[in-house]
C-alpha cells in the first residue's frame, strides 16, 4: 500500500522527468508504477487523492469520542440512577440537568463496545419458546387430538361449540359433543365418554390439543390423571401445532351438506354433527390414508383393501401393458404417524406426517401433503 506521501512524491518524480522530455509510461516504468495507477491517484482537478482502498491507512475522524468520554459515557450509564434505563430514557434525563454527553447513538454504541448493550433492568431477556413434544402413532388409540370450533348459531352472534376428538393414526373422530358453552367440565365429559367408548381405559394414551382454557382446566386435568391420558399441548400462538383438528374442523365446514345459515338449534346441531361424524368415520376416503375410511383403518382393514386394489392395478397392467410407463399406482399401507415431529427433516415433511411401512418401497401418500418424520 502506497501512503499519500509516496504518492506525492512518486507523482512529482513523474512530473519532473516529463519536463525534461521523457515519456509519462516511460517514467512511471522506472518507478515500478504503471500510467493507470498514476491517472488514479489524480482527482479530475489535478490535485492528489485519497486512497480510496477499505484497508488504507486514514487519519482518525476529528470527531470520535476519547477514551475518557467513552468511560464517562459508561459510568453514567451505570448509575443507580440510570442503570435500569436505556440510552433513549438517560438522555433526554441528562439534558433536563443541563448536561450533554454525546448523542443517543453514541450511547447505544459505547456500551455495544464495552458489552452492555442488553436489556437493562429486571426485564427477562427474549427467549424462543421449546418446540412441542414429538408423539409417534404406530396404532389406533395412542395419541388423539383434540379442538373445539364454533357452530353458527339462529341469530348473527350466537354460536354452539363442537368437541371433537380425533385419534391421528387412523383419523377416526373416537368422541364429540355439541355444547352451548366452553368449559373444563364438559370437555371432561367428552374424553371420558371416548376412552370408555374404545375400551382403552389400561393403556397409554396421549391427548394433544391448544392452550385453550379447557384444555387446561383443572376438571379436565383431573379426569385425564384419573384415566391415564398424558397431555401434550400446542407451542403459545402457534397455529400448525394441532394440525390434525385444524384439518378436521375445516373438513366439517366445507362438506355440502354444511348449513350457511347456521342452526336453529342445539338440537338440530347436534343431529347435524352425529350425521357427519357417521359419514366421516364410515363412508369418508381420507386422502393421508390411501383413500380408506378411518373406520377401516381403525379397526385395520385397510391392509387387505390396500392390496386388493393394488392387485386391481396390477391385473390391469398386465392386460394393457402399452398404457403404463411405469410402476401402478401406490397403494402401500401408511404406517406410523407423527404428531408435530421434531425438525431435523423439516424441508421434506410437514405437520402431521404418516410414514409407509419400513419394508414397503415408496412410503407415503402423495395426495395427503408432504410429511414430516421425527429423529
Amino acid at each position: 500500500m502506497t501512503s499519500a506521501s509516496d504518492r506525492k512524491e512518486i507523482i512529482a518524480l513523474v512530473n519532473e522527468a516529463m519536463v525534461s522530455g521523457a515519456r509519462c509510461a516511460a517514467a512511471c516504468e522506472g518507478l515500478g508504477v504503471s500510467p493507470r495507477t498514476l491517472q488514479r491517484w489524480r482527482d479530475p482537478t489535478g490535485e492528489i487523492s485519497e486512497d480510496r482502498r477499505p484497508d488504507a491507512e486514514r487519519p482518525a475522524p476529528r470527531n470520535k469520542l476519547s477514551e475518557a468520554e467513552r468511560d464517562e459515557i459508561v459510568a453514567t450509564c451505570n448509575a443507580p440512577e440510570f442503570a435500569s434505563l436505556p440510552p433513549s430514557q438517560i438522555v433526554p434525563r441528562l439534558a433536563d440537568q443541563g448536561v450533554y454527553i454525546a448523542s443517543e447513538s453514541s450511547m447505544y454504541r459505547v456500551l455495544k463496545e464495552r458489552g452492555q448493550n442488553h436489556r437493562r433492568g429486571r426485564a427477562r431477556p427474549p427467549s424462543r419458546s421449546k418446540p412441542p413434544a414429538s408423539f409417534k402413532a404406530e396404532g389406533p388409540c395412542e395419541v388423539w387430538s383434540w379442538d373445539i370450533t364454533w357452530l353458527p348459531g339462529p341469530v348473527a352472534g350466537t354460536f354452539f361449540y363442537l368437541y371433537l376428538i380425533l385419534d391421528i393414526f387412523s383419523r377416526k373422530i373416537v368422541g364429540w359433543e355439541v355444547y352451548e358453552r366452553e368449559t373444563a367440565e364438559f370437555a371432561a365429559q367428552v374424553l371420558q365418554r371416548a376412552v370408555w367408548a374404545e375400551g382403552y381405559l389400561t393403556s397409554p394414551l396421549v391427548l394433544h390439543a391448544d392452550n385453550g382454557s379447557p384444555m387446561k382446566g383443572a376438571t379436565m386435568k383431573v379426569t385425564m390423571e384419573r384415566l391415564g391420558v398424558v397431555a401434550s399441548f400446542s407451542r403459545p400462538r402457534v397455529s400448525n401445532d394441532n394440525p390434525f383438528s385444524e384439518a378436521l374442523f375445516r373438513t366439517c365446514k366445507y362438506v355440502p351438506t354444511w348449513p350457511t345459515r347456521g342452526f336453529a338449534s342445539i338440537e338440530a346441531a347436534r343431529s347435524w354433527v352425529a350425521g357427519f361424524v357417521g359419514w366421516y368415520n364410515t363412508e369418508h376416503r381420507h386422502s393421508a390414508i390411501r383413500f380408506v375410511t378411518p373406520e377401516q383403518r381403525h379397526r385395520g382393514e385397510d391392509r387387505a383393501l390396500l392390496a386388493s386394489r393394488h392387485q386391481v392395478y396390477e391385473l390391469a397392467r398386465a392386460a394393457r401393458p402399452e398404457r403404463w410407463s411405469g410402476r401402478t399406482r401406490n397403494w402401500t399401507p401408511v404406517g406410523a404417524v407423527w404428531l408435530n415431529p421434531e425438525r431435523p427433516d423439516a424441508g421434506r415433511r410437514g405437520h402431521g406426517g404418516a410414514d409407509a411401512l419400513p419394508h414397503e418401497a415408496g412410503g407415503g401418500d402423495p395426495m395427503a401433503g408432504p410429511a414430516k418424520s421425527a429423529a
